[in-house]
């Protein structure tokens, strides 16, 4: 089943509740991203895009995302590469990243999303989401 469709109308009502015009270029960044599987960095993204939109500029693609990321339509997975990566949030998960290759593999851990936050994390203040992210070497690299 293509989920495109139902991305593509729920982004629209979160362009339209956060006051922003839904252009062409917003949309087709947008579909993108929720085709790809990868985590993209920015430049992934306008490599992928310039064959659809020429004219596309790297600034654009960069500002589009920052963009999106404010408004929460889609996330910034953090890593110690020096390229941010990008991906449409669909669900609570976590991030596996391979330190040789620099994958990243989403995975579950329903036991970590619920468990009880330590005192000093509940003592913080409001924590609005938890995000685990576990660096090693995947089994590509291991060759195995």
């Amino acid at each position: 089943m293509n989920a495109l469709p139902e991305h593509v109308r729920r982004f629209g009502d979160a362009c339209r509740a956060a006051g922003l015009k839904l252009t062409h270029q917003r949309l087709e960044i947008f579909s993108e991203l929720v085709r790809s599987p990868d985590h993209p960095s920015a430049e992934a993204l306008h490599q992928r895009l310039r064959k659809k939109i020429p004219t596309l500029s790297l600034d654009t693609v960069y500002r589009t995302l920052a963009t999106f990321a404010r408004h929460g339509m889609i996330t910034k997975v953090e890593t110690v590469e020096s390229q941010g990566r990008f991906e449409v949030t669909l669900a609570p998960h976590h991030h596996l990243i391979c330190s040789r290759c620099n994958t990243i593999m989403d995975f579950q851990w329903p036991s970590m999303d619920e468990a009880a936050l330590p005192e000093a994390a509940r003592a913080w203040g409001r924590i609005d989401n938890r995000s685990v992210v576990i660096y090693g070497v995947c089994n590509n690299c291991l060759g195995g």
